[in-house]
C-alpha cells in the first residue's frame, strides 16, 4: 500500500487532533489549573503527530522503492517469451 507524503501528514495531524480533544476533555475533568490542561494537551498532540510521523518515515524506508519494484517487474517481463501467457 503507497500513501503519498501529504496524505500520511493529512492523517498525523487528524490523529493528533483527536488525540488531543479527548485528553483535553479528561483534563477539564481533573482538579487541575487551565494552563497546565492546556499545555498537556498540546504537548499531547505534538508527541502524537511526531510519533505518527516518524513511524511513516520508517515505513517508508523499509518499503521497497518504486523504481526497483518497476525495474524489477520489466527484466521478469523481458525474461518471459512473448507466446507465455501469465498465469498468476
Amino acid at each position: 500500500m503507497y500513501i503519498s507524503t501529504r496524505i500520511a501528514g493529512f492523517r498525523n495531524l487528524a490523529l493528533s487532533a483527536v488525540n488531543g480533544a479527548i485528553n483535553l476533555i479528561v483534563l477539564l475533568i481533573a482538579p487541575l489549573g487551565l494552563a497546565a490542561v492546556i499545555i498537556n494537551t498540546l504537548l499531547i498532540a505534538a508527541a502524537t503527530f511526531v510519533t505518527g510521523e516518524i513511524a511513516d518515515r520508517v515505513i517508508r524506508y523499509l518499503q521497497p522503492g518504486k523504481d526497483e519494484e518497476i525495474f524489477r517487474n520489466s527484466q521478469s517481463m523481458q525474461a518471459r517469451d512473448r507466446k507465455q501467457i501469465d498465469r498468476r
